[in-house]
């Protein structure tokens, strides 16, 4: 086992890392929060994982300001690799109620050409038959009074319904625009980690060239 020079706890050799290893500017906020390390001290993963889950926070406030639930949530989820894609769909349904299902349907028959063709349907039969077939009998005659009432009470009752099939959707838009939102944000960050860590590879691979040309110098310089 190992100590962790960060929390002082015992860890799994495998769980250590050199701080020099790390991105700069998370080895600078171990420096920052640890005076005393040094770049060739060894700290843990957990401790790593808090601190550039600081980083990450850090860059966030400084572009954007407080941080939302939603840029909490990124990062929680790149500390923890966990993944934030969903389906909206199976969500929303979890949520939803049984008039929620039924404003949905009435919407979508109402939205299809089935429904206008029934309705056309239905006001033609209705004409005819008070025109044609009962004649002077009609218990609606033209300009078919009660056919004016039975529409205005279909009218007045499928608009709310249909509203709240729209209000349905929009949530599914706004849950849909969030999560989005996370993920580019995920992707945003986790592209920025790549790149400093690649910046402090080539830096340290570069430092590392240069003392071995010195040692190299050194070396043929006491020959002669």
């Amino acid at each position: 086992m190992t100590i962790c020079m960060s929390c002082k706890k015992k860890r799994k050799p495998s769980s250590m890392v050199i701080i020099s290893a790390l991105v700069s500017n998370v080895v600078e906020l171990i420096k920052n929060r640890n005076p005393h390390l040094k770049e060739t001290d060894e700290v843990c993963n957990v401790c790593v994982d808090d601190y550039r889950s600081m980083y990450l926070e850090k860059i966030i406030e400084d572009e954007k300001g407080k941080l939302s639930i939603l840029e909490k949530n990124v990062i929680e989820s790149i500390k923890e690799e966990e993944l934030i894609s969903e389906n909206i769909n199976n969500e929303v349904e979890l949520k939803s109620t049984f008039g929620d299902r039924i404003a949905d349907k009435v919407a979508e028959f109402g939205g299809s050409w089935s429904f206008i063709i029934l309705f056309a349907s239905f006001l033609m039969v209705w004409m005819i038959i008070n025109v044609v077939w009962l004649g002077n009998k009609a218990f609606d005659p033209f300009p078919f009074i009660l056919l004016n009432l039975v529409l205005s009470c279909v009218t007045a009752m499928q608009a709310p319904i249909i509203m709240m099939s729209q209000n349905r959707q929009g949530e599914k838009d706004r849950l849909k625009a969030e999560l989005e939102y996370q993920i580019n944000l995920k992707a945003e960050l986790q592209t920025r980690q790549i790149i400093k860590k690649l910046d402090s590879y080539m830096t340290y691979q570069w430092k590392k060239m240069i003392e071995i040309q010195e040692m190299n110098i050194k070396k043929e310089s006491s020959q002669k």
